[in-house]
């Protein structure tokens, strides 16, 4: 089952499913943001625009970019859109190869999407590439540390990630393979530290 199939499904259960699991964490991990006046803010995997909710309380970018492979979820993100105090364009699209020009965006929001798709590292090879030199990636996702064992974990990915996200994924390999960004910061948000928020920035040169 692709991933779009997947969550086409998922559509109508999403909030349900995530708002209460993964609420306070996702705040904790939004407030990183700031205002971001002026700024140019693409969320990648926007699914049904849950953080659409607390940007529209909190922040206030120039403009903002929503990009997500699955209409269904599309539909449910423009529900919010009307809420929103700036503007935002939804964009049906692949995270693997993002339909955003290169340095476009002074900030990637990345959130529960690395652990979602087959190959996290071109994800965040994308990111990297729309980001402007000097910007910021604030992500939050389940990432396991190198070489920890978490054997139910890793058995358990092959058949959760073809319902809806893997199990297995660790960030730090991903970070190595993308020499322009540094982490600074790098905190425990949800469930004993399994769920990570993670702020990367590019260099300048």
């Amino acid at each position: 089952m692709s991933l779009k199939h997947t969550y086409t499904l998922w559509a109508p259960l999403y909030d349900l499913a995530l708002r209460p699991a993964t609420g306070p964490a996702r705040a904790r991990n939004l407030a990183e943001l700031g205002t971001l006046e002026g700024e140019r803010l693409a969320i990648i995997g926007i699914g049904s625009g849950l953080d659409l909710d607390w940007l529209a309380a909190h922040t206030q970018p120039a403009h903002c970019f929503g990009i997500d492979l699955t209409r269904a979820m599309l539909r449910r993100a423009a529900q919010r859109q009307a809420h929103c105090p700036f503007p935002l364009d939804l964009i049906e699209g692949d995270a693997m190869a993002l339909p955003i020009a290169t340095a476009r965006c002074d900030v990637v929001l990345l959130h529960l999407i690395l652990a979602v798709v087959p190959q996290p590292h071109r994800v965040l090879a994308e990111a990297c590439r729309i980001l402007k030199p000097g910007g910021r990636i604030v992500i939050f996702d389940k990432f396991l540390r190198p070489g920890q064992r978490a054997p139910l974990r890793r058995a358990l990915s092959p058949l959760l990630g073809a319902l809806a996200t893997r199990t297995n994924v660790e960030f730090e390999p991903l970070l190595a393979a993308q020499p322009e960004l540094c982490c600074t910061r790098d905190e425990p948000l949800l469930a004993n530290g399994w769920f990570r928020g993670i702020t990367l920035q590019k260099s300048l040169t």
